[in-house]
């Protein structure tokens, strides 16, 4: 390459504004100058979008708690979960530095965590597993604080009814406030009068993803990282065989951005890109299931590949079952919780169940599609539940308890509603529910699921109904009038895409890397491979592999393998 003229230049370019601006604040540490370029008018990604729980094994805020563990434990667990689906040197480097990810937010930016107590990794019956939890989420964050740039941050469709920053923990139990409310209440009007109460102060109380965001924003601010929004990349330059730099399209022109040391991608997967999730995932998909950012389509892998890289695991997603939108242009709604509870139970188009309900979600989601078994997808599905159920629990991550189900749901066909199960079974156009619910309101009754199991795992009881004895996931169907909601395979974002190695350094089909080029977050394969650990194990790893990413582009790691090396040392020097 001769000749080039660059409009900018600086050490480290990000592309993508959500995890991987903790990248642009870890070289910003290490002395290089680092810019953000955002596609979309917001910043924050998926990550803003999300529970905003990091699960980060040995960290320091489960220390300073006295919650002993061991590096050994959590290898063992990784082992024995993700297998053969994904490199080993991968999840050794997460463990070797997510600790200090962790330490780097907490010095970079105003964020402060906590533990997500009893939140157990998604797999705890395995050896290595925890049942106490690995995860950490963001305390609540005034996103008023942030000036100007707080209508930068990416917003999700899901608000509570009144201003009240709801974290995971919360969530919990704001779910149980009708069975436990000596203990659900106070939590959940500490948290009102907290929103409340900010409003009337100025402050702007947000949790979850958000909080994550906003505390990355304000960081990368803090130390003077530029965060170009609306400026979608274009092109990765190459000289050789080695990455220099990016073109971006940014207020109406085209940019050439010098990148000294690396360029890291960060810009999510092809959530919303239903050509290419048919072609990779499964023909059964259908457009407004996915909760990932709107603006993740794609485009940005094409252009890696272009640039030399080699795809892998672009099958898997953050699999996450959903209300699909009542029509064309809608929301999915969220079913986490509601798939644990008792008195409610899933069924394909037998009628009958056809897995633990109560799984992980992107187990389940897997399941639906026949990832797993390698049938066809069993869908259309049902989740099928009693009126004590809708009268105990909020349902679709918004509806009240007792609250009826949204009308419009009914006119699209999403949700029956019947007076008997047999009445159901005829709504549905499926005879087998009859005999479906039979046999589970059997197994319910005697508290053990023998078909599947639901309900033995620390996981499966973390959103169960504790007041429900002595199964906290089971009870038998038995208060008429019955209800039928479709459930789909949403997701949180697709989790493959680029090749990466330990450094997060981009990969070649041959296995080489690529000299100046990262990827990380869900623009790069899942360090897990078809798996997903704990809760917040998407953002976990979106975090440390961007920290990595950067410590390398600096010098950091990896002595002695690259040019970058050198270039990277005269910058720190």
């Amino acid at each position: 390459m001769q000749n080039v003229t660059w409009d900018e230049t600086y050490d480290v370019v990000v592309v993508g504004g959500g995890t991987g601006i903790v990248a642009a604040l870890a070289a910003a540490e290490e002395g290089l100058t680092a810019l953000v370029v955002e596609k979309s008018e917001y910043l924050g990604g998926s990550t803003a979008l999300s529970g905003g729980g990091m699960w980060m094994p040995g960290n320091h805020v489960l220390r300073e708690k006295g919650i002993a563990d061991s590096r050994q434990r959590a290898e063992t667990y990784l082992d024995e979960v993700v297998g053969e689906t994904a490199p080993r040197e991968r999840r050794v480097a997460f463990l070797d530095h997510d600790a200090d990810a962790v330490e780097l937010l907490r010095r970079c930016t105003p964020l402060r965590f906590s533990h997500m107590r009893e939140y157990a990794d998604y797999f705890s019956e395995t050896r290595g597993g925890s049942a106490i939890g690995r995860s950490i989420e963001p305390a609540p964050f005034d996103l008023a604080s942030l000036g100007e740039d707080a209508g930068l941050v990416r917003k999700g469709s899901l608000e509570a009814p009144v201003p009240m920053p709801i974290t995971s923990m919360d969530y919990k139990w704001m779910n149980l406030m009708t069975r436990m409310p000596q203990r659900a209440l106070p939590k959940v009007a500490g948290r009102v009068a907290q929103g409340i109460g900010g409003k009337v102060i100025k402050r702007n109380y947000v949790a979850g993803g958000a909080a994550l965001a906003a505390g990355l924003v304000a960081g990368a601010r803090q130390a003077g990282v530029p965060l170009w929004t609306s400026s979608p990349l274009r092109e990765i330059v190459l000289d050789g065989d080695r990455v220099v730099g990016v073109v971006v399209e940014r207020e109406g022109r085209t940019v050439r951005v010098e990148a000294r040391c690396g360029v890291v991608l960060a810009a999510g997967g092809f959530d919303h890109n239903l050509a290419m999730r048919r072609e990779h995932q499964s023909t059964a998909l259908e457009a407004g299931w996915s909760f990932g950012n709107p603006a993740n389509t794609g485009e940005v892998l094409r252009l890696a590949q272009d640039a030399g890289a080699d795809l892998t695991l672009m099958g898997q997603s953050w699999w996450f079952p959903a209300v699909p939108p009542a029509a064309p242009g809608g929301e999915p709604s969220v079913l986490l919780a509601e798939r644990s509870l008792p008195g409610s139970l899933i069924v394909d188009g037998t009628g009958h169940r056809f897995f633990n309900e109560s799984c992980d979600y992107m187990t389940a989601g897997r399941i639906m599609l026949g990832h797993d078994d390698g049938e066809a997808p069993h869908l259309p599905a049902w989740l099928i539940f009693d009126q004590k159920y809708r009268n105990s629990y909020v349902f679709g991550g918004g509806l009240m308890p007792g609250q009826a189900l949204p009308k419009a749901w009914y006119e699209a066909g999403l949700a029956h509603k019947a007076s008997s199960i047999e009445e159901l079974a005829g709504a549905l156009g499926i005879p087998g529910v009859r005999d479906g619910v039979a046999r589970f309101n059997l197994l319910a009754t005697q508290g053990h699921d023998d078909d599947f199991d639901r309900g033995l795992s620390h996981y499966d009881r973390y959103y169960g109904d504790p007041t429900n004895t002595p199964n906290p996931n089971l009870r038998p169907l038995t208060k008429a009038p019955y209800y039928a909601v479709r459930v789909v395979p949403g997701d949180l974002g697709t989790c493959g895409g680029v090749r990466a190695d330990a450094h997060a350094r981009a990969l070649r089909p041959d296995g080489t890397a690529i000299d100046g080029l990262y990827a990380t977050g869900n623009c790069a394969g899942n360090a897990f491979g078809h798996y997903y650990p704990g809760p917040g194990a998407t953002i976990g790893q979106g975090v440390t592999f961007a920290y990595v990413a950067a410590l390398h582009a600096a010098g950091r790691l990896g002595a002695g393998e690259g040019t970058l090396r050198g270039a990277a040392d005269r910058r720190v020097g």
